[in-house]
């Protein structure tokens, strides 16, 4: 593993340095890429993605100068999503957001080069075959994310215990105890996927993960995503810059083939 490089979204440590200090920046099975949906593969083998949260135990939030994460207990095979691509149970680990300043960008997958204004990541791994969170994102067959859009429209009332908590990790650094919170209230009511084989979209880039692309989005309001922005890039003491556009753009593809779960 490559030492604690500083990295960022900004025009000197964003997207198109992090090769600099990660190379697999330029592997073959980066991600996000841009899902161009007649290209994609409607394969009937795949199975319904299955989503078992039902006694997820959630940690807190907290703000780690990239985006805002909930992290869960994943102490046992409690929470985790199956079926899909999958063989093994991959149990959940945390999500976290990327959003842009503006609507008209911010999520890291696109879909026929339209991106969204919002993308969830929720982060599993694979503990059947891995003893460690650290091991599993090392391995080509370690992570399983969940991606899902988010688009402007009516207000997400379960979305609103995520968003009042947001002042409370204004800062980088800081963290809060944000408990009982079931992510499942987040998902779309329709679990179509696109998946394929990529890599986490911030350093240190492994390819280990197997994304699940959710076809349907949800809709926030827009005051809803304001409160995103609100949060800070900056330590209490820094200069305040906001944390908006902490995205990655789309990789090469590199040959690598989308499959759907469902037939277009």
């Amino acid at each position: 593993m490559t030492g604690h490089h500083s990295w960022g979204y900004g025009q000197d440590d964003g997207p198109s340095e992090w090769h600099r200090s990660y190379p697999i920046a330029r592997g073959n099975r980066q991600s996000p890429i841009d899902i161009v949906s007649a290209k994609a593969v409607y394969d009937p083998n795949l199975m319904p993605l299955t989503v078992s949260y039902e006694s997820c135990t959630s940690l807190n939030i907290s703000n780690n100068g990239h985006s805002v994460m909930v992290e869960f207990e994943d102490t046992d095979d409690k929470t985790v999503i199956s079926g899909g691509p999958f063989e093994n149970p991959f149990r959940l680990k945390q999500f976290h957001f990327h959003w842009g300043a503006k609507h008209s960008q911010g999520s890291e997958h696109t879909i026929d080069g339209k991106p969204f204004p919002c993308e969830l990541h929720l982060v599993h791994w694979n503990a059947r075959k891995y003893a460690t969170f650290g091991e599993a994102a090392a391995a080509p067959d370690g992570l399983a994310v969940v991606g899902v859009f988010l688009e402007i429209g009516k207000e997400h009332t379960n979305m609103n215990r995520l968003t009042d908590a947001l002042y409370m990790v204004k800062f980088k650094g800081t963290k809060a105890q944000f408990r009982s919170f079931n992510p499942k209230c987040l998902l779309p009511l329709h679990l179509d996927y696109w998946t394929y084989l990529g890599s986490l979209t911030t350093p240190p880039l492994n390819e280990s993960v197997t994304w699940i692309v959710l076809k349907e989005p949800i809709s926030i309001s827009e005051k809803q995503l304001e409160k995103f922005r609100t949060l800070l890039f900056t330590s209490e003491e820094d200069q305040r810059i906001h944390m908006v556009n902490n995205f990655r753009p789309p990789q090469p593809l590199k040959g690598r083939v989308v499959r759907a779960s469902f037939n277009a």
